[in-house]
């Protein structure tokens, strides 16, 4: 049987010195793909003349918390990225990859191509890779998996947002 560490190391103090730039481009990488995509597909005025549920959150909001988001799955995919070299850390980031190329496909669908519909697809199927990808990620590392939790969380609540906006106003 093998023997897999649930986590990378006891305390950040015994993390080699040579892993802090990988801790970076993880974390980099991750924000960028929100960063990108919302540069190039910025609400505009089509989204702010839809009908909006009542508890859409304030426009500000969504960058903060995004970027906590980001950030926490780069920590995440860096831990899993840590241990050795395994067909299942192979796996789980290939799954992690999965996931975060949906995250950077809604925004263009929704904001850039305007489909409510074709976006709830994509969050939908975000949702279910984040899953996945926290189930990847259990076995290897388990607080690596916990944090992604609340990007999971924000990620349903996202989702009930889109098709509570699909309900509204329709548009595939």
């Amino acid at each position: 049987m093998m023997n897999i560490p649930d986590r990378v190391t006891d305390n950040s103090s015994n993390v080699h010195p040579r892993r802090w730039p990988s801790l970076a481009a993880w974390v980099a990488s991750c924000v960028m793909v929100g960063m990108v995509t919302g540069l190039l597909f910025q609400p505009g005025a089509w989204y702010f003349a839809l009908d909006q549920p009542v508890f859409n959150p304030p426009a500000w909001l969504f960058a903060p918390v995004w970027t906590i988001l980001y950030v926490a799955m780069g920590v995440a995919a860096w831990r899993i990225w840590c241990l050795s070299g395994t067909p299942a850390r192979t796996a789980a980031l290939r799954r992690f990859a999965l996931q975060l190329a949906l995250n950077a496909a809604w925004t263009p669908v929704f904001f850039g191509l305007h489909s409510i519909g074709g976006a709830l697809a994509v969050i939908v199927l975000l949702a279910l890779a984040i899953v996945v990808t926290i189930q990847h990620f259990h076995p290897l590392d388990k607080m690596a998996a916990w944090m992604l939790a609340p990007y999971l969380a924000w990620v349903v609540f996202a989702a009930t947002l889109n098709a509570s906006l699909f309900a509204l106003n329709g548009n595939f």
